[in-house]
């Protein structure tokens, strides 16, 4: 692997986390250097994340965007991801990946002292990118959710396409996020979701060789449709990213809801762990 593939990807794999496994927005597993992905022409190379969330819905928020009680449950998603990394021979400027990610998701009723979990819908889907310098990166990426997992399945199709940035900046400050939409079909109890759009940043410092803490904003509004009124949320949050070793990382997160309408509240701790090989 070159070096500066090895360097901008250890830390960087292109990350997704479904709305629907949690009171997050989507996409919002994201972390600095989640897009500072290399320039083209380097070896192809694998990438294994691990994403844990946990994350306690004791609150909500109504349509006129007060608080109150929530569903009262813990939602605990656990998501496994695999990425293949390549330059085409055809376009050796342009950065491809391809991913497969399996969510395993356990909603624990806390009063009841039940739970409902299991294999959630796998995603699959693809990206590409172009560097127009050492210092930028822009991309574009889309994924599939298929409706074949257990009791947790959302039992319907998701077509899940954003714009994805990164750009390091003067002082050793990041800058990455993304924006985009989310379309469903209709769901098996004949419910059809309304269409969601959201944007992820993060703003890191890398304060040291090993340490980076950072800040996230997230943010998603979707239509209403079917009787369920429209809704939106803004989430921020804080972070550490500790760049362990040359082929791995850590990062740790708190998230939580800071306005919304028709949502749950977002009360979350957030883990990622990065494997590139």
């Amino acid at each position: 692997m070159h070096k500066h593939t090895q360097k901008s990807l250890v830390a960087a794999a292109l990350a997704l986390m479904s709305a629907s496994a949690s009171a997050g927005v989507n996409f919002d597993a994201i972390g600095p250097h989640e897009y500072n992905l290399p320039a083209g022409g380097f070896e192809p190379f694998n990438v294994f994340v691990q994403y844990a969330s946990v994350s306690d819905d004791d609150k909500a928020y109504d349509a006129d965007g007060d608080k109150i009680d929530g569903p009262g449950t813990r939602t605990l998603v656990g998501i496994s991801k695999y990425v293949r990394f390549w330059t085409p021979g055809w376009a050796p400027k342009i950065g491809l990946a391809y991913e497969i990610l399996v969510p395993t998701i356990g909603v624990r009723d806390k009063a009841a002292g039940t739970q409902t979990s299991g294999i959630g819908d796998p995603l699959t889907g693809f990206a590409v990118w172009y560097k127009p310098n050492e210092n930028a990166t822009l991309g574009f990426q889309s994924f599939v959710h298929i409706p074949v997992g257990g009791e947790v399945s959302d039992t319907n199709w998701k077509s899940n396409t954003s714009f994805f940035w990164d750009f390091r900046l003067p002082a050793k400050f990041g800058f990455t996020g993304d924006a985009g939409y989310l379309y469903q079909t209709e769901r098996v109890s004949g419910f059809k979701p309304g269409l969601s759009w959201f944007t992820n940043d993060r703003f890191g410092l890398r304060v040291s060789e090993h340490v980076e803490p950072f800040i996230g904003f997230d943010a998603e509004y979707q239509d209403g449709n079917d009787g369920a009124p429209h809704s939106w949320t803004i989430d921020g949050g804080v972070g550490v990213m500790f760049h362990t070793f040359k082929n791995q990382s850590i990062t740790v997160r708190y998230s939580t809801t800071l306005d919304a309408v028709s949502r749950v509240e977002n009360d979350s701790l957030n883990v990622r762990y990065i494997y590139s090989w």
